[in-house]
């Protein structure tokens, strides 16, 4: 089953009448933590990212990449600035429902795959959908037709444990796309597994843009930026500069 148009994602310092189709939008959006002393992650950034784009953020390690992203997913929130994803503004809305938009809008690919060793691929890839009330059977169902699309049908019912880093990576895939969301963040989504099964991993985030499904996407490697369609750089907490790939 094939898993989101081109991207033509756009940073600006403000967003214009021409980004009304943006599905994520940040403007002049700080982020500071207090240890030992101020630290600032994000420095009055400000992006837009239209529906269906796919945007690399690139950067080295401290840069501000990973923050940022944890603010579209709204994992955290910002110290200063709006965050704005389809058409909600996460600062205005109360944890369960930023809950909600993590839950229905927005698919997360961690580095580390952040599976329970204890359910089977299935299950893991279901767990969403037990969040939202899906039918038991039904979830399953669901779980299985998209493990099939990353072409993990005979492995239904394996643990993690057994599975490879590259096959792992591809049940997260799969469970970060169960609520059928409109973004998929990925933080180094091929950190943990070596370069011909991350260049599957990659394809497979393509075809997920392919089918019209924004991607953002955090790396510091140049090769697995380049194959979104635009790269954001950044450095100490801002953006240095925005590529066409």
């Amino acid at each position: 089953m094939p898993v989101g148009p081109l991207l033509r994602a756009v940073a600006t310092d403000a967003l214009t009448d021409d980004e009304t189709d943006a599905v994520v939008s940040l403007a002049d959006v700080s982020k500071t933590y207090e240890l030992g002393g101020t630290v600032t992650a994000l420095d009055a950034v400000s992006l837009s990212l239209p529906d269906g784009s796919y945007t690399a953020v690139m950067g080295p390690s401290g840069s501000g990449k990973s923050t940022l992203l944890n603010l579209v997913g709204g994992l955290d929130t910002p110290t200063s600035g709006t965050v704005e994803v389809d058409g909600k503004r996460l600062g205005d809305l109360s944890e369960p429902e930023r809950a909600d938009v993590r839950g229905r809008t927005v698919g997360f690919v961690f580095q580390t795959f952040n599976l329970m060793p204890r359910l089977t691929a299935a299950e893991n890839v279901a767990l969403p959908l037990a969040f939202q009330g899906v039918d038991p059977a039904e979830r399953i169902d669901r779980a299985k037709q998209l493990l099939d699309s990353v072409g993990l049908g005979d492995r239904y019912d394996h643990h993690p444990p057994e599975l490879s880093g590259g096959q792992r990576q591809r049940v997260a895939i799969a469970r970060a796309l169960a609520s059928e969301p409109a973004i998929l963040l990925a933080d180094e989504p091929t950190g943990n597994v070596d370069t011909d099964t991350g260049e599957q991993v990659m394809g497979l985030l393509q075809e997920v843009n392919d089918e019209g499904r924004t991607i953002l996407l955090v790396t510091h490697e140049r090769a697995i930026a380049e194959h979104a369609d635009r790269i954001v750089h950044v450095r100490d907490g801002e953006i240095t500069g925005i590529e066409e790939v």
